[in-house]
């Protein structure tokens, strides 16, 4: 028997109460995204019929997309759902939350053996895996032109080629989730740790250094391109050939480019005589049970949880709404290798790191940083060292938002 949260002592309490004036319910909520509601009832239908034992249960599928589920889960726990989908960013805070049980111990082999290394991390605190990876498909990589881009595998040729042809060339460098396919593809680190609260405590950071100097020149040098244009929204584009984007825009893309759509990992660019492949933030989706008071509630829970995030359903889910699967055999899968977005970001995968958790203040800086460079302030001619004294700044300044207190009392706690 797993060990009761905090949240689950809680509730326990709660459905003693409810249970004594007759109002307890045995029912089992869900939240998944809006476009995936009508799979998600069939797959619980086709889960009942094979496993009947679990009919007993109410089972109700609620429209909560992944953000919103997060956040509601954390908010009020005992009134969130039973299962529920949320992106792997939000996976710390929900731990700290008690919203979020271990995965069965009877489930865990599975998981780390079928699913992907980067999604099965993305699920995971410490040696803990907390949820069940249900998509590797949130990232960001290169679609373009295939009739004017020449060799998608350099940024400087993209840009000649773009060019050459009085086309565009699209990517989003004020933005903290684009911006780290150059630092991090340089070599420069940026991570937060949290303590067992939620507080960032600790801050792995390396801008200012030789490879965010690197990083600095290459998104000054994209800037001074006449191809290029700040964005990552292929809806929003004009006089497009190449743009940096993720899958939930691949519909339009292949609209847009026709016969001559395709899509490529992040290319490499040169800095200093010396090349670099661009990195980023990889994203994933992961499904999570709440602990519960109840151990046939809980089994209950479990056992759909696997079900839903099972090879067959993710292939399944691929099919309906076009989710591209965590599960390696579902990857392995014709229509999913054929993929053209995907196949683009499973390649660029191999670089990236999985987004983990930032504070909010982040976010600002970098688009600050960014804008300096769109609005000229950083150009070709600003020297090294006042480009270092920039990055200086905006790495004193993620140092800032860890929270002193908390940090203190961590290294107290360990000295004892």
């Amino acid at each position: 028997m797993r060990r009761k949260s905090t949240a689950a002592i809680a509730l326990s309490l709660l459905t003693a109460a409810a249970m004594s004036t007759g109002a307890f319910a045995e029912e089992i909520k869900i939240w998944v995204p809006d476009a995936t509601v009508e799979f998600t009832q069939q797959q619980i239908d086709a889960f009942l019929e094979a496993n009947p034992d679990y009919a007993g249960f109410d089972y109700l599928v609620e429209a909560v997309g992944e953000g919103d589920a997060a956040g509601n889960m954390i908010t009020d726990v005992d009134s969130g759902a039973d299962i529920y989908n949320f992106a792997q960013d939000q996976l710390a805070r929900l731990v700290v939350a008690g919203a979020l049980d271990e995965v069965a111990p009877e489930n865990v082999e599975a998981i780390e053996s079928e699913n992907d290394e980067g999604a099965v991390a993305a699920a995971t605190v410490g040696d803990v895996l907390y949820a069940y990876p249900l998509t590797s498909d949130n990232g960001y990589f290169l679609y373009y032109d295939s009739s004017v881009v020449t060799d998608p595998s350099s940024l400087e040729q993209i840009l000649a080629d773009c060019e050459a042809a009085g086309k565009n060339f699209y990517m989003e460098i004020n933005s903290g989730w684009y911006q780290t396919a150059f630092f991090f593809g340089a070599g420069a680190e940026l991570t937060y740790e949290t303590d067992k609260d939620g507080q960032f405590i600790a801050c792995n950071a390396g801008y200012a250094s030789e490879e965010g100097l690197a990083a600095l020149k290459a998104m000054i040098a994209l800037k001074a391109s006449p191809a290029f244009q700040n964005g990552s929204s292929i809806g929003k584009a004009t006089n497009l050939a190449a743009i940096v984007d993720g899958t939930w825009d691949s519909s339009d893309a292949q609209t847009l480019f026709g016969e001559n759509y395709a899509a490529a990992k992040l290319p490499t660019f040169t800095v200093d005589g010396e090349t670099y492949q661009m990195g980023g933030f990889s994203g994933y989706k992961l499904l999570g049970v709440k602990p519960q008071v109840d151990e046939e509630k809980l089994a209950a829970c479990d056992a759909l949880a696997a079900w839903l995030s099972s090879e067959e359903a993710q292939l399944a889910r691929y099919e309906a709404v076009g989710w591209g699967p965590s599960n390696l055999n579902a990857q392995a899968n014709e229509a999913v290798q054929e993929n053209t977005a995907l196949s683009a970001l499973r390649e660029q995968l191999e670089f990236d790191i999985p987004q983990g958790q930032y504070p909010g203040d982040y976010w600002g800086l970098a688009t600050a940083l960014g804008d300096d460079i769109i609005g000229d302030k950083l150009t070709a001619d600003s020297s090294d060292e006042d480009l270092m004294a920039a990055l200086q700044t905006f790495q004193d300044t993620c140092f800032s938002y860890l929270d002193v207190e908390a940090e203190d009392e961590s290294a107290t706690t360990a000295e004892e």
